[in-house]
């Protein structure tokens, strides 16, 4: 039987009448801002948590609102949410309540002049998780401004204007509850770990290897912690735009290309700076048609942004994979600066102004945006991937930024200078890693080139969000291919990271050798201990508690989420289950599928193992 495909749960933005709102206006007839977004504006506050969206973006909802007005009465009136944005809700009211049909507008009208008339309102309501942006999240008594009311449908409709954003409330009522618990969680589990490993040096003589492996695990963890939280991105320079080229590397995406390319051209950012580059790598899906569809669409909507002229689409006759498509790219790109995008990730429309600030310092080669999961709120496996993607950014590659040498530019959204990669183009496109050649992991292979004679970094501020596996068929896929692309890279960054800033080089082979170590340490500490002293493993246990800790506490340290909780069980689903990829990937690297995907590799294997049981099954068929 076959299975059901499980469906992604997505925030539900809100459309705009205009297809390009972020734009800026050639004519100057407009600016970019919304004007929900003055009072925000106004504030002059950062909107960390909307996750790169801006304040006026509104965003479908459907949970239940209460209205308390107050004049010389109080009144209250029982709604449903039917859009939501940082600074303001509109409601929909039942047409007749409290009314006979006949009476209804009567009903209404008296109920709009409440309303109008009340010298102070206040809104009830609970913001679900998947509404808005991760960390919004929670329950709302707010003051709040009657602004109109309209009919649709037999439905009355009132909008409100809060009385502060949404933001502004969360970090006053809820943030400061989760910034003092995770601090304190934090402080207490580092300190716990700290007295551990000072036991570990008591015990050292007993089992030199296994406690010194202890040791180091400790030293690095608490080191990325401590120098993400020191982290700062770079700020912002309104008159810095130098020219931009994102190339769009795609294969068999049909159902996200057109979000992609969309997403990358509603940039906030000068129209004659930036160009955009869709390269077709042979797809076998509707592709092509979508891709045709979406830019003839734009061509036909309006000719004020040159949309003509800073979209190219190039084709390949065949499938040669993704770094020659990104290559394809680079090679028509007309700009020095270059941002790779995958065809299933999606900008914010200011990712491009934030990715490109570090790039005024000349020492600097590539720059790696902050990747949010934007199907977080599907299931287990999405939410747990969403705390891991945080803090393998925030906190992992932080850590690495603060040294100047980011080791893996991620693919999502990534931007490099030109003229490095075009050094290095074709020893990038004909790698070979014992004879074999390299067919994935061309984010990491392009950051080695780029980090041997620059540096690299992170920016926070530049954000884009991306589809993750919803599956734990589809995740193991993925992670196995990540796993042998992270063994052969860092096997090359290690002959030539020891020329960088020495704490990096050394925090560089602790975290090679950990992961490496690590299925033999756990076999030791959980099955051989236990059977031959017969004593249960509760140090182990208790360190990797202390660890799982660490992550969850920090997710609700730096993004005040409720998704803290799956901190602790990616953590435990890493050691028991993706863990043991590792030995795997030492004996597989030279395999070429993808996995996820079926790239010409993937239908190779698959044909090949499918020849395979034809033939057992005929040979099972003589024998019988």
């Amino acid at each position: 039987m076959k299975k059901k495909k499980v469906q992604d749960v997505f925030m539900r933005p809100k459309s705009d009448r205009r297809m390009f709102p972020h734009i800026p206006d050639p004519s100057y007839q407009r600016t970019v801002r919304d004007r929900r977004e003055e009072l925000a504006a106004n504030q002059k506050k950062s909107n960390k948590a909307t996750a790169g969206y801006s304040p006026g973006q509104r965003f479908e909802g459907d949970f239940p609102v209460r209205i308390v007005c107050s004049s010389s009465r109080r009144f209250v009136f029982n709604g449903t949410c039917s859009d939501i944005s940082q600074s303001g809700i509109l409601v929909s009211l039942p047409a007749r309540e409290g009314a006979e049909p006949q009476n209804a507008n009567a009903s209404d009208d008296a109920r709009i002049e409440r309303l109008k008339k009340a010298k102070e309102i206040k809104l009830f309501f609970r913001i679900p998780p998947g509404v808005l942006p991760e960390g919004m999240e929670s329950s709302v008594k707010i003051g709040a401004r009657f602004v109109r009311f309209f009919e649709k449908d037999n439905m009355l409709f009132a909008a409100f204007e809060f009385g502060i954003d949404l933001d502004e409330y969360c970090k006053r009522h809820k943030d400061r509850s989760s910034l003092m618990v995770s601090s304190l969680m934090l402080f207490g589990v580092t300190l716990m770990i700290f007295l551990m490993r000072l036991e570990g040096l008591v015990y050292f003589r007993f089992n030199r290897l296994l406690y010194l492996y202890s040791i180091i695990t400790a030293i690095y963890i608490l080191s990325r912690y401590l120098f993400g939280a020191l982290y700062k991105p770079f700020p912002v320079d309104p008159d810095y735009t130098p020219g931009v080229t994102i190339i769009i590397p795609c294969f068999n995406e049909e159902e996200w290309i057109e979000k992609t390319i969309r997403c990358c051209l509603d940039q906030d950012y000068p129209m004659d700076k930036l160009e955009v580059i869709i390269v077709n790598d042979y797809s076998t899906d509707r592709s092509k048609q979508v891709i045709f569809d979406a830019i003839k669409n734009i061509y036909g909507k309006d000719d004020r942004y040159n949309i003509k002229n800073r979209v190219k689409y190039i084709e390949r006759i065949e499938n040669q994979g993704k770094r020659e498509a990104m290559a394809r790219g680079a090679r028509h790109a007309k700009h020095d600066l270059l941002v790779f995008v995958d065809s299933d990730s999606f900008l914010a429309p200011d990712a491009i102004r934030h990715i490109v600030q570090p790039m005024k310092n000349e020492k600097i080669g590539g720059v790696s945006g902050r990747t949010d999961v934007a199907n977080t709120y599907t299931n287990m496996v999405t939410k747990m991937q969403a705390v891991r993607y945080y803090i393998a950014f925030r906190v992992m590659k932080a850590a690495e930024s603060y040294f100047d040498a980011v080791t893996c530019l991620s693919g999502p959204l990534a931007c490099y200078r030109k003229s490095i990669v075009m050094e290095n183009l074709d020893a990038w496109l004909n790698q070979k890693f014992l004879g074999q050649r390299a067919t994935f992991g061309d984010d990491r292979s392009m950051t080695n080139f780029i980090l041997k004679k620059h540096r690299t970094v992170y920016q926070d501020t530049a954000i884009c969000s991306t589809i993750v596996p919803n599956t734990h068929k589809m995740l193991l896929k993925q992670q196995i291919r990540w796993k042998r692309s992270w063994l052969r890279e860092s096997v090359i960054a290690a002959k030539f990271i020891w020329k960088k800033e020495p704490f990096m080089s050394l925090f560089f082979y602790m975290g090679f050798v950990m992961p490496i170590l690590a299925p033999v340490v756990v076999l030791y500490n959980m099955v051989y201990f236990p059977i031959v002293y017969g004593i249960f493993p509760l140090t182990f246990l208790m360190g990797l508690v202390l660890l799982a800790s660490m992550m969850s506490f920090a997710q609700m340290f730096f993004r005040k989420s409720n998704l803290w909780f799956y901190g602790f069980v990616f953590c435990f689903y890493y050691v028991f289950i993706l863990l043991w990829q590792m030995p795997v990937a030492w004996f597989t690297f030279w395999k070429s599928t993808w996995g996820t995907r079926m790239t010409p590799s993937d239908v190779e294997a698959q044909n090949r193992k499918n020849r395979n049981a034809e033939q057992n099954g005929k040979a099972g068929d003589v024998t019988a």
